[in-house]
């Protein structure tokens, strides 16, 4: 979990991410996500790791609305 707007050094998410998805054997990522703007940027965290990574999955995109609603 995390917040890119509110916490400092996602660069360090990135760096963590990329080493998990170079290290284990991952088929798919599932990410989960408010609809307000900031949280677009869980997705840019997650593709920069996989792009370090060198690694190509599937990325699926859940959002869930300020009403607690998958939109």
């Amino acid at each position: 979990m995390l917040c890119p707007k509110l916490d400092s050094g996602t660069d360090k998410y990135i760096e963590k991410l990329t080493t998990i998805f170079r290290e284990r054997n991952i088929k798919s990522v599932t990410i989960v996500r408010m609809e307000v703007p900031c949280c677009g940027g869980v997705e840019m965290i997650i593709q920069k790791a996989l792009e370090q990574a060198q690694k190509f999955m599937m990325v699926k995109m859940n959002v869930i609305s300020i009403k607690g609603e998958i939109i």
